[in-house]
């Protein structure tokens, strides 16, 4: 069978769970995706990124959606990427996927006057101590994580006097990956962070994230929760800037942006591989999507 637009996926995802609460909210998601395609009178399916039986060479294009366990399986993912890819078009395209893995992106972003969080970025094989680069930085305190990393993965808070605490999974790490270095934004615990949805370059909506009490990670996987957002005629500008500086054509983005501890916008992510899109907070953002797909595609 031949297919306009796969919806990707993964597989503990692929089947509908009635009664688990995420399974269904997925569903509803990738379901809204699904049909607004279907409005245009294109053939879609929804598949697992990894289906050992799908000829991918039978599908015009592929759309991410909900292919969150890629990063857990990258050595298979990569190579999957670099294959599909030869024979069906990709939103958001391969380079930008692996532009958007390594968080040196936020450098380049910087480079053309995007307003980021500070960030010390530490290479791999680094001989330095955790204490010597915190000193140097001057500031009180710190995040450290790791340049390609998702859902908080080896993600520290801690004060810049308390680094030689963590000098030994530090050494750990940095054997083995690049790091990077951040003042901790203050604003976080008070305000949360916001997710701006840029859709074929124009924002739609956005959800304000808050972290559980006593913790600083937004992630649901950490006990964060998700609100309804209306974004400032500033945020949406910033927004829609950050993403015009990719070096790519953008189809979706999430802006995750907060106030820095200077009172800025300042960028914390651009989520272009598989962001969650939270549709549900606003329906018609999968028709714009859609149109996007089907202008690039007659394009």
């Amino acid at each position: 069978m031949q297919y306009d637009v796969i919806v990707l996926t993964d597989h503990e995802l692929l089947a509908l769970n009635e009664a688990d609460w995420y399974s269904r909210q997925v569903h509803t998601e990738d379901g809204l995706v699904l049909q607004a395609l279907e409005k245009h009178g294109l053939k879609v399916g929804r598949k697992d990124w990894a289906d050992p039986d799908f000829d991918w060479a039978n599908c015009r294009s592929a759309v991410f959606r909900t292919t969150w366990d890629y990063f857990h399986r990258f050595a298979e993912f990569a190579p999957w990427l670099a294959r599909v890819s030869q024979t069906t078009r990709l939103f958001n395209e391969a380079a930008l996927i692996h532009w958007n893995i390594d968080k040196h992106y936020l450098g380049a972003l910087a480079e053309k006057d995007v307003n980021i969080v500070p960030t010390v970025y530490i290479e791999r094989g680094d001989a330095r101590s955790l204490a010597h680069i915190v000193a140097e930085t001057g500031w009180d305190e710190v995040i450290l994580k790791p340049a390609i990393s998702g859902s908080a993965r080896h993600t520290y808070r801690f004060a810049g006097i308390d680094s030689e605490q963590h000098e030994c999974v530090f050494g750990e790490l940095i054997e083995q990956e690049a790091m990077m270095l951040q003042p901790f934004q203050r604003n976080i615990l008070e305000s949360g962070e916001l997710s701006l949805m840029i859709i074929d370059g124009k924002y739609t909506h956005a959800i304000r994230k808050t972290a559980k009490a006593g913790d600083f990670r937004v992630q649901d996987d950490h006990g964060g929760t998700v609100h309804r957002y209306e974004a400032t005629a500033d945020e949406i500008l910033f927004a829609e800037a950050a993403v015009a500086a990719v070096p790519f054509d953008v189809l979706y983005a999430r802006v995750d942006l907060i106030r820095d501890n200077d009172g800025q916008l300042a960028i914390m992510e651009l989520e272009m591989i598989e962001p969650e899109l939270f549709f549900r907070f606003n329906p018609p953002a999968a028709d714009t999507l859609a149109a996007g797909i089907v202008r690039r595609l007659r394009a």
